[in-house]
C-alpha cells in the first residue's frame, strides 16, 4: 500500500492517473460483485479491501477548502443574506438557500455556485462578495490557493486574509506537449482528471450518465456508489479513446469520442450550469474535441454530421431519447442542457439526449 500511494502522489505521472482511474474501477467492481455475492466466504475481507481502497483514493494532504476559522460567529452573514435574496441568482442555482456554517465555508459555497452563473453576473457577484468580505475585516488573498492540475494556469476563485482565512481555487499547468493531436489528447486525460477533482470537493455535483442510470439525475454526494460508478465509467471511457486513437480507425474513434463527451457533460447540477458559465465552458471544451474529430472523419472520406441540441424541446425532440426533465432552471419548455449529441454517420442517425425543462 505504501508503494501505490507514493505512485498516486506523483506530480505530472501518467502512470499515476492509469492507476488512479484503475483503483476506482476495482472499488466500483468490487462493491458491485459483494452486493450480488452477500454470501461468499471472501465478502469480509473483501470489505477490509474496500476500506483500504477508501482510504489509498482519499487525498494524504488536509482536505482543501476546510473551514479554518474557529469563531462560530459568522462574520459574513450579509454576504450570505444578499446572495440568498438574490432572485436573479435563484434562475441559474434553484431556489435553495446556502448551507454553510462557517464563514470559510461559505466563502467557498458562493464561489463555487458562481462557476455555474453567465460570466457577466459571476464577475459582478465575486466583486460584490470582495467588497462585503473587506467590510468584514477580510481581504483577497491569492497567496494561499488550493491546486487543482490542468493544461492552464487560472485562478479561479481567490482566497481571504485576515478576520476570515480561507483558500481559493486556482488550475495549475504542469505539463508542455507538442502536437495537435496530443494536445487534444491531453487536455482530454487533464480533464477527466480535473473532474474527478472536483467531485471530491464539491457535494452539489449530479449525474445524468444513462449506462449508470437512465431514470433521473442522481447526486453524486448523496450516493457514494452512484459516484464510484460514474467514475469507472468515465476512466472506462477515456482508456477506450486512448485505444481506438491507437488502432486507428475513424468511426470506432469518433463514436468513442461521443461516448466520453456524453459522460463529461453528463456530470452536472441541478438545475444544470449555464452554456456560457465557467462550468459550462469547461465542458464545451470536450465538445470543441468533438467537432474538430468528426471534421478529420469527414475529410477520410466519410458522411458525418454532429448536432448539439439546444433551444426549444418540441423542436429537437425528434432527435434525441430517453430524455430527462427538470422543474427548475432555464426556461419551461426548452433545453437545460445537451447530454449526448445527435449525430448522423453513414446515413445512420444516432439519437442524442438532453435535459429540458418541464412546462409545469
Amino acid at each position: 500500500m505504501q508503494h501505490l500511494r507514493q505512485l498516486l502522489e506523483v506530480e505530472n505521472s501518467e502512470l499515476a492517473r492509469l492507476l488512479r482511474f484503475s483503483l476506482y474501477g476495482l472499488e466500483a467492481s468490487l462493491k458491485k460483485a459483494q452486493a450480488e455475492l452477500s454470501d461468499d466466504p471472501g465478502a469480509k475481507i473483501c470489505d477490509e479491501v474496500l476500506q483500504e481502497l477508501c482510504h489509498l483514493l482519499q487525498p494524504s494532504t488536509v482536505a482543501p477548502l476546510n473551514n479554518i476559522t474557529s469563531t462560530n460567529e459568522l462574520k459574513l452573514t450579509r454576504l450570505r443574506d444578499e446572495f440568498n435574496d438574490d432572485k436573479e441568482l435563484t434562475l441559474y442555482l434553484g431556489n435553495s438557500p446556502l448551507q454553510s456554517q462557517t464563514d470559510s465555508d461559505l466563502w467557498n459555497e458562493i464561489q463555487r455556485k458562481l462557476l455555474r452563473i453567465p460570466e457577466d453576473v459571476a464577475t459582478y457577484w465575486r466583486q460584490h462578495a470582495l467588497n462585503l468580505a473587506e467590510e468584514a475585516g477580510a481581504t483577497e488573498d491569492n497567496s494561499n490557493l488550493y491546486q487543482l492540475p490542468f493544461i492552464r494556469d487560472e485562478t479561479i476563485y481567490p482566497g481571504l486574509s485576515g478576520s476570515v482565512n480561507v483558500q481559493g481555487l486556482q488550475l495549475s499547468q504542469n505539463e508542455k506537449t507538442h502536437g495537435q493531436e496530443s494536445n487534444d489528447m491531453h487536455l482530454l486525460a487533464c480533464m477527466v482528471t480535473l473532474l474527478i477533482k472536483l467531485i471530491e470537493i464539491e457535494p452539489d455535483l449530479h449525474h445524468a450518465l444513462k449506462s449508470i442510470f437512465s431514470f433521473d439525475v442522481v447526486s453524486l454526494h448523496s450516493k457514494p456508489e452512484q459516484r464510484n460508478q460514474y467514475i469507472e465509467a468515465l476512466s472506462d471511457r477515456f482508456q477506450r479513446i486512448q485505444k481506438a486513437e491507437q488502432n486507428a480507425y475513424p468511426l470506432l474513434t469518433l463514436r468513442a469520442w461521443i461516448d466520453i463527451d456524453e459522460a463529461i457533460h453528463s456530470l452536472l447540477f441541478v438545475p444544470p450550469a449555464e452554456r456560457y458559465s465557467w462550468w459550462g465552458k469547461l465542458q464545451q471544451e470536450s465538445r470543441r474535441i468533438l467537432k474538430k474529430v468528426a471534421d478529420r472523419v469527414n475529410n477520410a472520406g466519410y458522411d458525418v454530421r454532429i448536432r448539439q441540441l439546444s433551444g426549444l424541446y418540441a423542436d429537437i425532440c425528434a432527435f434525441s431519447k430517453d430524455d430527462l426533465q427538470l422543474d427548475c432552471g432555464g426556461t419551461p419548455g426548452e433545453v437545460l442542457t445537451c447530454l449526448r449529441v445527435y449525430a448522423r454517420i453513414n446515413q445512420e442517425d444516432c439519437l442524442g439526449r438532453v435535459i429540458f425543462r418541464s412546462l409545469r
